[in-house]
């Protein structure tokens, strides 16, 4: 009882701490609607691309990041595995293939969008070496425009 019960403690805090990363973008452009936020869409090669990787880790992880996004963002990440063992089920990779189509045809990774939930691009930027709170304030610079 008690290993798992130590388990659970030191999952928990991750839990709690986890992004809330939509899997339906429908359902992203409908929230982001409901709650007057703005949508967050992020094309990402979660298990090849480096400055993707380097992106998850610095700013998508962080407090700073997070506590900013859940008050501000419906967040969708279109990623674009390439390892067998992470292939995304059919649906989810076809629906991902038609976001790239309308907003990342040049193929850019990481391409982070920024938009309304009516889907007006506010802007776009990829990986910076920035700290959480200038990543946030470098996002906001697009509110500015």
């Amino acid at each position: 009882m008690k290993p798992k019960f130590l388990m659970l403690l030191f999952f928990l805090p991750l839990g709690l701490m986890a992004q809330d990363w939509e899997q339906d973008y429908q359902k992203v452009v409908q929230r982001a609607s409901q709650e007057n936020k703005l949508i967050l869409l992020v094309f990402s090669g979660s298990d090849w691309c480096a400055p993707c990787i380097k992106l998850e880790r610095t700013i998508w992880q962080s407090e700073e990041f997070q506590n900013h996004a859940n008050a501000n963002y419906v967040l969708y990440r279109a990623d674009f595995p390439r390892k067998k063992a992470n292939r995304l089920p059919n649906p989810i990779l076809n629906q991902n293939k038609a976001l790239a189509e309308r907003f990342n045809t040049n193929g850019l990774f990481p391409l982070v969008i920024l938009m309304r939930a009516d889907e007006t691009v506010l802007g776009q930027t990829g990986y910076k070496k920035l700290d959480p709170n200038a990543y946030i304030d470098h996002l906001n610079s697009f509110l500015i425009k």
